[in-house]
């Protein structure tokens, strides 16, 4: 699993708190089958509580957090 920087510079946001970076692996690994472009998939829940989308992709070193987007 791979977060990238911008994912971990939009937690830091309101509209993403309480959503940790474990938080995005486990719903990143939820993720069934491989995603070969980039796709918004909806409706992760935090265990802080907080809805959130990820935007994510496979890549050949595993599957790529583009983006994260609180609810």
């Amino acid at each position: 699993m791979i977060v990238t920087s911008h994912v971990k510079q939009r937690l830091r946001e309101n509209r993403q708190h309480g959503i940790t970076v474990q938080d995005i692996i486990r719903g990143a690994k939820s993720i069934p089958g491989t995603v070969p472009v980039a796709t918004r998939f909806r409706g992760f829940l935090a265990g802080s509580g907080r809805l959130f989308d990820i935007v994510a992709k496979d890549i050949t070193h595993g599957r790529l957090v583009i983006t994260v987007i609180g609810k």
